[in-house]
């Protein structure tokens, strides 16, 4: 009679597996929900802020902080979601669904590696083509944007996107030299090499005024000159060993969860069979 007992509720299906992966999409799902919450947020006092919403072009989109928090958002939350549910309730369509979005996602982030690695000039060169004069354009139209920009300069000490370096800030109407603003001929404060001023510990918004009309040599002297864009693959390169680590790290923990999933799916069709028979 014990015997008959422990057979009739053997499950092929481990808890261990099943709860493990129910864990982990629970924790991205709430980083999803969290995601969408903040972009939402920052999409609406935006829209109440200004009243307008240009999405006229794939560009709009792309540098469309709050938007694009809400689409990258919406994405995991969905995922995980599926992952959840899916490993809870031993939906085998569902985790199809998921290792199936994984699996995409990770051979997108190869793809994106290879690419990089083998192309590291020509990408530069594409950025630059495609985003520096919309990105320079935008400063000062978009409050998320401008803050994304003066965060980039500082922290990675450039001025500009291209290889024309603090100079692209001539593609801006607030800061070309045939603008009427106090600002003409200059760049943001964020591209000051000493912007705080040190006795009263204020950022000196004008210590970047004038600046295109000097040389190279004299603009070097108060602003980074090279292009954020370069900076940024030259910082890849110096910590390629680093990057190249982290990138395994994350690509090998998305194929142990895509092959926890696959062995939950199969370990759900065993039992599923021993039902059936």
């Amino acid at each position: 009679m014990h015997n008959r007992y422990k057979r009739s509720n053997f499950t092929y299906v481990s808890p261990c597996v099943k709860y493990m992966i129910f864990l982990l999409n629970f924790i991205f799902w709430l980083l999803g929900a969290l995601l969408i919450a903040v972009g939402l947020y920052a999409f609406l006092d935006k829209w109440e802020a200004s009243g307008l919403l240009k999405l006229e072009t794939v560009y709009d989109v792309i540098l469309n902080i709050a938007l694009v928090l809400v689409i990258l958002g919406a994405i995991i939350f969905i995922v995980s979601f599926a992952g959840c549910v899916g490993a809870l309730r031993e939906n085998t369509c569902l985790l199809k669904f998921y290792s199936l979005c994984l699996l995409i996602f990770f051979l997108l982030e190869m793809l994106v590696a290879v690419i990089g690695f083998v192309f590291p000039h020509h990408i530069q060169a594409t950025l630059e083509e495609s985003f520096t004069e919309k990105i320079i354009h935008m400063y000062r139209d978009d409050a998320d944007l401008q803050n994304l920009i003066d965060f980039a300069q500082q922290e990675f000490q450039c001025c500009g996107l291209s290889s024309e370096g603090y100079m692209d800030w001539s593609k801006n109407e607030y800061f070309n030299c045939s603008s009427p603003s106090v600002e003409k001929c200059g760049v943001p404060f964020s591209c000051c090499i000493n912007a705080t001023d040190i006795t009263s510990g204020l950022v000196n918004i004008m210590c970047g005024y004038g600046a295109q009309q000097s040389s190279v040599a004299e603009a070097s002297k108060k602003v980074w000159t090279s292009g954020c864009i370069e900076v940024m693959r030259l910082w890849a390169e110096r910590n390629l060993y680093t990057i190249a680590g982290v990138a395994l790290g994350v690509a090998l923990s998305q194929l142990l969860i895509i092959n926890l999933a696959k062995t939950l799916e199969g370990q759900i069709e065993l039992q599923k069979s021993r039902w059936s028979s």
